[in-house]
């Protein structure tokens, strides 16, 4: 790609989806990983389009759970629709895997060798946007003094590089566990849910953006939520779900103020 050009094209989508703006819930969501989109000007990356289909392009079930809270809520969601292969935007954009050469053992063809000014374009055009978004949401709440509980939403495989993973749902955060340590708590007195503290994955300055940026940052009630992927995988699973985070985040955040 030219120096000059832009990643995105006339028609491509914007890479930011904003659902219910003036939601009046104190919970805003964001959805790290909700699309799978590919600027044309990137062709696919190099893959076939069935591995459009799987974890390592977006989390699978992820949006339309975060889309049904929204609604259930009336809380504000902010979505990103582009692949996590074109730029990861739950990665600070310095790390190397940011934007992955390899995923899950799968080369990338299309970010093999890339130069710093794709790389600063991708940042630009992609993973700003979405983050500006956020904080621009954030900031607008707070002047018109509306609390803001962060809630990132995500999915996780049940296998990964052979290792069985056990749990339904976890609950993620870093310096900070006010919401996290309720929810989980909550989620555990559902009957037959397996519930991780910190699994399948913790929260670092090192692996993520999202919660340590808007959340920590700005001093924010926040968690992140990973719902394992074979149950959101359909229609059925993601109502359930959805249903389920609905009354638990209400309760939780009840737990969690003083």
């Amino acid at each position: 790609m030219d120096s000059g050009t832009s990643l995105l094209g006339p028609g491509d989508p914007p890479p930011v989806d904003l659902h219910r703006p003036r939601g009046s819930s104190p919970f805003l969501l964001a959805c790290d990983h909700a699309g799978r989109l590919v600027p044309q000007s990137l062709g696919r990356l190099g893959l076939a389009e069935s591995e459009f289909e799987r974890h390592i392009a977006w989390d699978i079930g992820a949006s339309a759970v975060a889309r049904r809270v929204s609604e259930a809520l009336d809380a504000t969601l902010v979505e990103q629709r582009y692949s996590r292969l074109v730029i990861d935007c739950n990665r600070p954009p310095q790390v190397p895997n940011s934007v992955p050469a390899i995923s899950e053992a799968t080369p990338i063809p299309g970010n093999e060798g890339l130069t710093e000014p794709d790389r600063e374009r991708r940042i630009r055009e992609v993973f700003r946007p979405y983050h500006e978004r956020l904080a621009a949401e954030i900031d607008r709440r707070a002047e018109a003094g509306q609390e803001t509980v962060l809630i990132a939403l995500h999915s996780f495989t049940p296998v990964y590089l052979g290792e069985s993973r056990p749990w339904h749902v976890g609950t993620l955060y870093g310096r900070d566990a006010r919401l996290a340590g309720p929810l989980r708590r909550v989620l555990a007195g559902e009957a037959g849910l397996v519930v991780g503290d910190n699994e399948p994955y913790a929260v670092s300055d090192e692996t993520d953006c999202t919660i340590p940026l808007h959340g920590e940052r700005r001093g924010l009630v926040h968690v992140g939520i990973e719902i394992r992927q074979d149950l959101v995988g359909d229609a059925a699973g993601q109502a359930e779900w959805a249903d389920r985070l609905a009354r638990s985040l209400p309760r939780a955040l009840g737990e969690a103020r003083p």
